[in-house]
């Protein structure tokens, strides 16, 4: 049984607010298990969209939470979170063996390697913008994110 935290009176888990005095009552752990986002803040749910090499996971995630549906700044940094991983897959996948330079393994070596630290110091500095709950447009992947976020809102 669960009790009231303001005014002590019993209340049942799902209840959001108390019947006695109307308090707001806090998350229960029932409640929670049906949506696993529902204690996080947009601002971290942000952040977990730009860990590097994982943050498209929790990019899809939040796109197909109900929990952040309507939070259009959650939703542009996981779109664009996920946009800053392809980026990272064309530069690994893509720019790495076109790159090569028969003969010349320094400069392919030195040019990949650059490449992939940029795209890592996006990865940080993002990161860093959503930790301190500022939304930063990238020059060309902010663009492709605003896109899929009118695309998306324009279809809902």
């Amino acid at each position: 049984m669960a009790y009231c935290c303001q005014c002590g009176q019993p209340v049942r888990e799902t209840d959001r607010y108390c019947g006695r005095c109307g308090a707001p009552q806090p998350t229960s752990a029932g409640r929670a298990a049906g949506d696993p986002w529902s204690g996080i803040s947009g601002r971290n749910a942000s952040l977990l969209c730009y860990i590097p090499f994982v943050g498209w996971i929790a990019a899809i995630i939040v796109l197909a939470s109900a929990r952040f549906r309507r939070d259009q700044e959650v939703r542009f940094n996981a779109f664009q979170g996920l946009y800053l991983f392809v980026a990272w897959l064309i530069v690994d996948w893509v720019l790495t063996p076109f790159l090569r330079i028969p003969g010349d393994w320094l400069v392919h070596s030195f040019l990949v390697h650059v490449l992939k630290l940029a795209v890592v110091a996006l990865w940080i500095f993002m990161m860093v913008r959503a930790s301190q709950g500022q939304t930063y447009r990238l020059p060309i992947l902010g663009e492709l994110a605003d896109r899929s976020l009118s695309e998306q809102h324009n279809h809902t």
